[in-house]
This record gives C-alpha cells, sequence and structure tokens, in this order.
C-alpha cells in the first residue's frame, strides 16, 4: 500500500507540473502562442501585426503575422513601386498626360476613395501618383496601372512576379488598387486565384523594399493636405487618410508614412513608418475594428520599438573580425588576402544589450583578380546566449551584418608561376616541412 501511494503522489505532481507548463499556451487562441512566447504582450486588438527595424528588416515584435488577410489599399503600395521603378527605368514620365476611360470614370463615381475622374479627364502621371499616394484615389491608381502595365490584367501579373522576386510568400494581387473584384463588376480583371492577400510580415518587406529603393516616396506621403485640380473650376481637397501625420487628429511625432487600407473583408489596416533618434520603423496592423483604431494599435507598436531599441554601432569601417581576418585566394599571385569591414556597421540592439552581440565572421574563397573592396564574405551577429535575431527574410538577415572587403588587390598568377606552384605542393605533401619551406618561396 506505501508502495501504491508514493506511485500515486509522484503521478500526481507530474500531471501538476504538466499544467503549470502547458496550461497558459491552451488557454491563448490558436495561432497566438508562438508571437506571444517571442515577443511581449502588447494587447493589441488586431488580427495579425509586425514591427520591424527598417534598414536591417529585424523584427522588433510580430503577431500572427504570416497568415494572410485582405490588404484593402495597402495594395498601392506595390504600384507604387512599379510606378518608381518605370519611372526610374524611363519608361513613363512624371509630365506624361493621361486620359480617363470608362473604368476611371467607374472608380471615380462618389463612394469610394477617389478624386472623381470624369469619362475624358486627363491629368500628369505626377498628378495621379499624388492622388494615390496622399488620397489612395482608386481612380488614378487604375489610371498609373494601366499606363505602366498596358492594362491592369497585365500591371497585376507585374506586381506578383514582383511580389516573388521580394519573397512576400503570403501574397496574391488580384487588382491594382486593392478594390475587392465582387464590386468592380464588367471592369474586374481576371483571376484564377481568388482576391487580394497579404500578411503582414510580407506588407512589411514591400513597405521595406519601397522606402529603401524610392525613399523620396517618403516626401510625399507625408504630405498632409494637398489640392487636385488646383486653379480650375473644380478643385479637390485631398486630406491624407494617414492621420498620424503632423496636424492631424492622431500625430505621432516622426510619423511621415506609409499606407492606410479599407474595406469590409480587411477591416481597417496600415503599414506605418515613423522615425525619431536615428532609427526607423515599420509597422503593420491588419484588421482592426475602426478608422482610428488602426493608428491607435500603431502608437502601441511605435512606443514599444522607440522606448527599448536605438541603432547602435558595433564596428567601424575598416576592422577586422575575429576568424575573418583573411580569405583563401586561388589562382592569385598571393594565396591569401586581407579582409576588412566594408562599412560602419550601426545596428538595432534592444536597450541593455549593447554589449551582448558579437560578430562572426562568413568568409568564402576568392578567385583571382581581386580589386580593394571587393566583397568576399559577410558579418553575422550573435546575441546573447548565442541566439540570432530574427528578419523578415534571409536575405536581410545576410545584409543585416554588412560585408567583409579585400583589403587589397591581388592579381592573377601568371601560368609558370601556377605550375611551379602545383609541383612544390605535390613535394610540399611527399616531404612535409621541407615541401613547406620551398613552397614559401611560390
Amino acid at each position: 500500500m506505501i508502495t501504491r501511494g508514493k506511485k500515486l503522489t509522484k503521478t500526481f505532481f507530474i500531471a501538476v507540473a504538466f499544467l503549470l507548463a502547458f496550461l497558459p499556451a491552451m488557454l491563448v487562441p490558436s495561432g497566438q502562442v508562438w508571437a506571444q512566447a517571442a515577443t511581449p504582450t502588447l494587447n493589441l486588438n488586431v488580427k495579425s501585426a509586425i514591427l520591424v527595424e527598417a534598414k536591417t528588416g529585424k523584427i522588433l515584435y510580430k503577431y500572427n503575422e504570416n497568415q494572410p488577410f485582405a490588404p484593402a489599399s495597402m495594395t498601392k503600395m506595390m504600384t507604387e513601386y512599379l510606378l518608381l521603378e518605370a519611372i526610374k527605368n524611363k519608361k513613363v514620365t512624371w509630365d506624361q498626360k493621361v486620359t480617363a476611360d470608362e473604368y476611371a470614370a467607374f472608380l471615380g463615381k462618389p463612394g469610394g476613395s477617389s478624386v472623381l475622374l470624369a469619362l475624358g479627364e486627363q491629368h500628369t502621371v505626377r498628378e495621379l501618383y499624388e492622388a494615390m499616394a496622399i488620397y489612395s484615389a482608386n481612380d488614378a491608381t487604375y489610371l498609373i496601372a494601366k499606363t505602366v502595365g498596358g492594362s491592369e490584367a497585365d500591371f497585376v501579373k507585374m506586381m506578383n512576379k514582383k511580389a516573388k522576386e521580394f519573397g512576400m510568400t503570403q501574397t496574391y494581387f488580384a487588382t491594382a488598387t486593392g478594390f475587392p473584384l465582387k464590386d468592380l463588376g464588367q471592369f474586374a480583371p481576371p483571376s484564377d486565384r481568388g482576391d487580394n492577400v497579404m500578411s503582414a510580415r510580407d506588407a512589411a518587406i514591400l513597405a521595406k523594399e519601397l522606402i529603401t529603393t524610392y525613399p523620396e516616396l517618403l516626401e510625399t506621403t507625408k504630405i498632409p493636405h494637398k489640392m487636385f485640380r488646383e486653379g480650375t473650376p473644380h478643385p479637390l481637397k485631398m486630406d491624407n487618410w494617414n492621420w498620424m501625420l503632423p496636424t492631424l487628429v492622431k500625430q505621432y511625432p516622426g510619423a511621415d508614412g506609409l499606407k492606410t487600407g479599407h474595406t469590409d473583408d480587411a477591416g481597417y489596416c496600415f503599414t506605418g513608418t515613423a522615425e525619431r533618434n536615428g532609427i526607423r520603423v515599420i509597422s503593420v496592423v491588419m484588421g482592426t475594428n475602426s478608422f482610428l483604431s488602426r493608428f491607435t494599435e500603431t502608437a502601441k507598436l511605435f512606443d514599444y520599438g522607440f522606448s527599448n531599441y536605438k541603432m547602435v554601432p558595433l564596428l567601424a569601417k575598416g576592422s577586422q573580425v575575429p576568424g575573418g581576418e583573411k580569405a583563401t585566394v586561388s589562382k592569385g599571385t598571393d594565396k591569401e588576402i586581407e579582409l576588412v569591414t566594408g562599412q560602419d556597421l550601426v545596428y538595432p540592439v534592444r536597450n541593455g544589450e549593447e554589449k551582448a552581440y558579437k560578430p562572426k565572421a562568413v568568409v568564402k574563397e576568392a578567385t583571382a583578380p581581386i580589386k580593394q573592396g571587393q566583397a568576399l564574405g559577410t558579418v553575422k551577429l550573435v546575441g546573447a546566449n548565442g541566439q540570432a535575431d530574427e528578419f523578415l527574410r534571409p536575405v536581410d538577415e545576410q545584409k543585416a551584418g554588412g560585408t567583409l572587403v579585400a583589403k587589397n588587390d591581388v592579381e592573377e598568377a601568371g601560368w609558370l608561376r601556377l605550375t611551379f606552384r602545383a609541383i612544390i605542393d605535390f613535394i610540399g605533401g611527399l616531404f612535409g616541412s621541407l615541401g613547406g619551406l620551398i613552397k614559401g618561396l611560390f
């Protein structure tokens, strides 16, 4: 009886320990466990959210970030990117005139987000771009898509191709505007995968690519008010839908972008960005329940980021990294080359963890000729307890620590030198230290 009692007591304590370990997770809604375990609780009233440092793509906070939802007008970030790319490649010009067709006039009817374009009305690409970036005008956005892609259907193909290039794995674009297909009637472009969807992580990837490649966009997205058709009999005041901008209702110091969105399916969404004290963050909230709540939830993310993180200089340009001081060179006049950091390494660090990060060199073998400054490796940062940080994509992690570059040139060796070197290497393998002495001569 005593033995049986001990077994029952042991079983009881094991059961209690199990419940203590797993009960918190059992009480958290499905899909939230991982996010809660990895990041602090901010009590966000959202379907999904993410906060990242804009330069590196390091994730500072995440919740349900990989689940795709309807993005509404946040879709327009991709349209902005492709327009700016077309401008850069001189396929479209800012002063190019565009004429509104029936589809644009349909989108320009009162009731949606538009600048009320009428059939036959003409505007420049720049005017339409401002209407899209500031006022989220669907009619202006469609005309930009048509101008760049020839048709919205072809432009959507460009959008999905670019999304794949960016590594946006939970995204599908069906329209250039984010306008739901079911509401477009005869104008709906063909789609074999349903309507627009995008995850919070993918929205952050898109925002990072957009403001990194075309930072001038922020000069437009931060405009709180702008007149459309200024100086005509029918001017239209465009008030920016991003109410976190200075002078607007939910103004937040440092906010200067980026894109709001709302449909019945999407709820109220917002991809925001702000900069303070040398650190820029990108946030995404999806599925909030009111016009203002998307900004309230975004402010929680901004507050968390700015109060807990700062950009810290970890390595100066020209520094050597332990374990990555040299790289092996094949077919060169020298067999090794010294490596140094190619740029100052400034990295987002949580307060109190400034000394926790250690650089780790990742070096690849190089083939001559090699030019000074040529990238021959990367620096990976390892945090406290040997843990690496999480990033939006693998490519962001690879770039976050910067590059290791050649300190000097190495010329390609002539055939005669390479032949003798091969012979000496063979002799070295046979005669050990004597061969090593001779190898040093070549």
